[in-house]
């Protein structure tokens, strides 16, 4: 099995309006990610772009329509068009999302939660070994950001994943502002959250912006949104993660509300900046 190595930097989610500027201003850029369900047609100029970008940079696939965590068996067909896709073009990482988006056939827009029960950890696992042996590399399985909580779970969520970990050899993808909203959305405290998290298992790290609602009862609800900038309260959670794991691969989530490429290349080195000032206070 193929494991999971993008290197300890900075990348961002590929646009193609970012084409240009990323070939004339890269900046502090070390991978590019890529939605595996937007390049699952055979050519094209989406093709024609990634593999010019990919004889430069990392690649990382991130799939969004697995539906890992679905009570159904997964998509045969959905999975060998991915399988079809890395092996065309041997990503250095794969990673999908813990949450389920099918039912009965039918795809919905959205990454739905799950309870955390031993049941749903035994039938999750058994998904995962079957993405991984398909596809002959390991993939790394992300933190969801949830607006309820089921009261069936029993496990909690950090446990959930360092046992899926454990059992499947898979790796974690970290997204901390996926930890900043749920945490805020429940009431909880993000840094212990962290405090629990197994560090040891994380091989990429997302960051991203979030919007503010409110819920039925007015209180503050976090919608992970992808359309802003990242909060400085999220900036300050992945310093003090960096500080305890040293440099991880870094991605910058900007999915709507696309910026110009300035914008989104200042985000990339404000995660570069962290990275790098980690590296200066620990050289030898």
């Amino acid at each position: 099995m193929i494991n999971t190595h993008l290197p300890p930097s900075v990348g961002v989610g590929f646009k193609p309006e970012h084409f240009d500027g990323i070939a004339e201003t890269p900046g502090p850029l070390g991978f590019i990610e890529i939605h595996a369900e937007n390049y699952m047609g055979a050519g094209g100029l989406p093709h024609a772009m990634l593999e010019r970008l990919r004889a430069t940079y990392a690649l990382s696939i991130h799939g969004v329509g697995l539906s890992i965590g679905g009570a159904g068996p997964l998509d045969q067909h959905h999975l060998q068009r991915l399988k079809a896709l890395c092996d065309r073009y041997e990503p250095a990482s794969f990673s999908e999302h813990l949450a389920w988006s099918t039912h009965d056939g039918a795809y919905l827009n959205d990454l739905l939660p799950l309870p955390y029960t031993e049941e749903t950890l035994a039938h999750i696992i058994r998904h995962i070994d079957e993405v991984q042996s398909t596809l002959n590399r390991q993939m790394l399985l992300e933190n969801p950001s949830t607006y309820v909580q089921f009261k069936e779970s029993t496990i909690p969520e950090t446990e959930f994943l360092k046992t899926i970990a454990e059992r499947t050899g898979c790796r974690l993808l970290l997204d901390v502002n996926n930890v900043f909203v749920s945490s805020t959305n429940h009431a909880l405290d993000p840094r212990a959250y962290l405090n629990a998290f197994p560090l040891q298992h994380v091989g990429e790290i997302h960051l991203g912006g979030h919007t503010e609602d409110a819920d039925d009862e007015g209180a503050l609800l976090l919608i992970d949104a992808h359309g802003s900038p990242t909060a400085d309260p999220v900036w300050a959670l992945y310093a003090e993660t960096i500080a305890k794991t040293g440099p991880i691969a870094t991605l910058i989530e900007w999915d709507n509300d696309v910026p110009a490429w300035p914008l989104l290349r200042q985000e990339t080195a404000r995660a570069y900046d962290i990275l790098t000032q980690f590296r200066a206070q620990h050289a030898a």
